[in-house]
């Protein structure tokens, strides 16, 4: 099991040094706002995030991610990998696509064969009046 750290001394660090945080004390109503409180905060939040939220992330590390979308034509896909082809890239840089499926008459599959080889997707041809959800 991986084992998650956060990492304290470096926030602590640019909140008290880079953003000096204490100068910040001596706005009206940030009076309270000490070094003091700041570490206490900062560690309970710390001791939350390593024992309460990083094991509920565990089965994200694990399995693989699912999507499932539907389109009524070839177009209308090609239009949304349009729409989405930035934060698809940037989403691929630190993630990998294990699978990709294309479910469609083959006229319609036809027309995404080129457009689609990048990202290397599977596809599968519906026969006419097949089961269909």
């Amino acid at each position: 099991m991986t084992h998650y750290a956060a990492p304290t001394r470096d926030m602590k660090f640019v909140v008290k040094e880079l953003l000096q945080l204490s100068s910040v004390n001596t706005l009206p109503g940030f009076e309270d706002a000490t070094d003091d409180l700041f570490d206490a905060i900062l560690d309970e939040s710390a001791r939350f995030s390593q024992q309460e939220l990083a094991p509920l992330n565990r089965s994200g590390d694990l399995e693989a991610a699912h999507c499932r979308e539907g389109y009524d034509s070839a177009a209308s896909l090609l239009a949304h990998l349009d729409n989405v082809g930035a934060t698809l890239g940037e989403a691929l840089k630190i993630s990998k696509l294990t699978r990709l499926e294309v479910h469609g008459p083959a006229a319609e599959i036809e027309k995404l064969r080129a457009p689609m080889a990048g990202l290397n997707p599977q596809f599968f041809i519906l026969a006419e009046g097949g089961f269909r959800r």
